[in-house]
């Protein structure tokens, strides 16, 4: 097979990248820090029928998106986005369901010197297999130990990484001798794009109860805002209405007015008594309701024993 020459192959990628961005509205900017060739083709290969991933340097990505904006200029939107080792992930699919997808792929890798931590490393307590020779490391890191049956015993947990931090040689080399790979790597969502719109992958963190419950929030609001102002609008008249009632039964309770609603509360307040005959009849109902049950379970305990006698 013939190799193509570097001019034909970045006419191709500009082919190809127009081409995968007329045909998906939905595009995730993925960042694919420390993801080796072997990692990417398993993520190519589970991505097969649901997402495209393309990979490219920032400037020929920059270029073939800058030669279609007389196309689509909405497309623009995309540029402030492709900075340090990115790359595309074209969809059709729901952006939720390609996203577990995409964070699906990862794999547990060491700590390596000089690499920015992506979150804190905890070293637990515990009797490690180092023997005594190793005792100036830990000391050397302020680790507390002890020597047990051989063994170091780390004292206390302690927490030897801080995330977004570099990783010290030091660390390295003793989480490698303790057997420990605190991190995990695949394609990191960075941005995502829908038809138009780039905005934070955790946007589809929203569910449905989310936005309701912030809508409902803003409703309270407005009818707190109208019933102060006196300004009747539809969320504040039902409001306006159970207030109005309110205050006609308190009308009603003081003086010789009466209606259909108010009839109850003027007996109750004619009789006092009603209310500590009204009170005891649900604890009544409740109490008539228990020793039924406990009579109907005994009376299960004494159909399992029937016939089950000593001397049968």
């Amino acid at each position: 097979m013939v190799k193509e020459d570097k001019t034909t192959w970045k006419s191709n990628y500009f082919v190809k990248l127009v081409q995968l961005l007329e045909e998906y509205p939905k595009v995730f900017l993925v960042g694919v820090d420390y993801v080796g060739s072997k990692q990417m083709q398993t993520i190519r290969i589970s991505m097969r029928g649901k997402a495209v991933l393309l990979l490219g340097k920032n400037t020929m990505m920059r270029k073939a998106i800058r030669g279609h904006l007389e196309k689509n200029p909405l497309l623009e939107k995309l540029l402030p986005c492709i900075k340090g080792n990115v790359g595309f992930v074209f969809t059709h699919q729901d952006l939720t369901e390609t996203r577990d997808l995409i964070l699906s792929n990862r794999v547990p890798a060491a700590a390596k010197a000089g690499v920015i931590a992506p979150v804190d490393v905890m070293v637990p307590a515990q009797v490690t297999a180092l023997g005594p020779e190793k005792t100036s490391f830990f000391q050397a890191l302020q680790i507390q130990t002890k020597i047990s049956r051989g063994n170091i015993e780390i004292l206390n947990a302690v927490n030897l990484i801080t995330a977004n931090e570099k990783v010290g040689a030091s660390e390295a080399a003793l989480l490698s001798m303790l057997g420990i790979t605190p991190f995990t790597y695949g394609l990191e969502i960075e941005k995502v794009y829908d038809s138009g719109t780039v905005f934070e992958p955790k946007i589809l963190d929203i569910t449905t109860d989310d936005l309701r419950a912030v809508f409902m929030q803003g409703v309270r609001n407005v009818a707190g805002l109208c019933l102060a102002a006196g300004y009747p609008t539809m969320v504040s008249v039902p409001h306006s209405i159970a207030n109005g009632f309110k205050n006609l039964m308190s009308l009603a309770a003081v003086t010789d007015i009466t209606f259909k609603e108010a009839e109850v509360m003027k007996e109750y307040l004619a009789d006092p008594s009603k209310f500590a005959v009204a009170a005891p009849v649900a604890a009544v109902a409740k109490a008539a309701a228990a020793p039924a049950k406990a009579e109907a379970q005994e009376s299960e305990e004494s159909e399992e024993d029937m016939g089950f006698g000593l001397f049968d």
